[in-house]
Order: C-alpha cells, then sequence, then structure tokens
C-alpha cells in the first residue's frame, strides 16, 4: 500500500504542537536508560501510553514503544526482565518546536512512520504529541470550521 501525503492540504491545517499542548497538557512519561524491558511495559501500561521516552539525567536520549518491544524483544526471543530499554530504545529522538504546525507534524511522523514525537524547547523536553492528538484535533478544528459555515448559511440572511 503506498502512502499518499497531500503536502498542500496539510498545510492549510491551523495549529501547532503547542495547540495540541495547550489543550491536553505537557505530562511526558520517562524512563532511565538502564531500566529493564520488562519496568517499562510495566509503566507503559500503568499510564496507558505506548511509549516512554529515555532520558539520562537531564537528557533525552532515546524512546523506547510497544512497537519496539514487540519487534525487538518479544519476536527476538529475548527476557524482557534481562534486556535494558538501552538495547532497544529507538535514538535519535525525532522531535519538534511547540511552534511547528500540524500539517509538518503529520508530514514528520508519515515520512519517519513514527506515532510519537517529542516537543522539545530550547533543548528541553516540554510534551509528546502522537498521531492519536494530530487527528483528534484535526477533526475538532474542521468540526468547527463546518459548523461555522453551517451557521454562515442557514443564519438570517442580513438587512
Amino acid at each position: 500500500m503506498t502512502r499518499v501525503y497531500n503536502a498542500d492540504a496539510a498545510d492549510k491545517l491551523s495549529g501547532t504542537a503547542r495547540t495540541i499542548l495547550d489543550d491536553k497538557g505537557s505530562a511526558v512519561f520517562t524512563i532511565d536508560a538502564d531500566a529493564t524491558i520488562y519496568e517499562a511495559v510495566a509503566k507503559m501500561d500503568e499510564h496507558r501510553v505506548g511509549a516512554l521516552f529515555v532520558v539520562e539525567g537531564d537528557a533525552l536520549v532515546g524512546v523506547i514503544s510497544e512497537r519496539d518491544y514487540t519487534r525487538k524483544v518479544a519476536l527476538q526471543g529475548r527476557s524482557s526482565k534481562d534486556t535494558t530499554v538501552a538495547e532497544i530504545m529507538s535514538s535519535p529522538v525525532i522531535s519538534v518546536e511547540p511552534g511547528t504546525s500540524l500539517g509538518q507534524c503529520m508530514h514528520v511522523m508519515t515520512e519517519r512512520r513514527v506515532r510519537h514525537l517529542a516537543v522539545v524547547e530550547a533543548g528541553r523536553l516540554v510534551g509528546v504529541v502522537t498521531i492519536g492528538d494530530v487527528v483528534r484535533t484535526i477533526v475538532s478544528l474542521q468540526s468547527q470550521r463546518i459548523d461555522g459555515l453551517h451557521a454562515m448559511i442557514t443564519g438570517p440572511y442580513p438587512d
């Protein structure tokens, strides 16, 4: 199946990564690189998220997702209690700045085949934007646009 990305349509989307963070909050769940995969999966389950950002001190060094677990641990017959996050994390982290447009976020996710984007400002991790966040925001913006057009069409005729 060929992925089609319509840059013209995406460029017309209003909103930014900051728009999403302002709506959902900027909570980011992290884990140390030396933690076990078992600990990472338990933490993802606890927080009901599909990925954790990997930190060493204040430095963002990677991301570990459910996809990393299934492909690099389960399918390879590794033990989740004996494998560390550092051994299978994806690095470098794909990130955007808060001012990155929704269209550009979609483009990065599509091109890089990721579901989680770190939002980094001045070298500091300030939030995460997921593909679900982008879709929800776009649907909401489109719904608002449709409601506005409907009100304009069905509203009283100006005198």
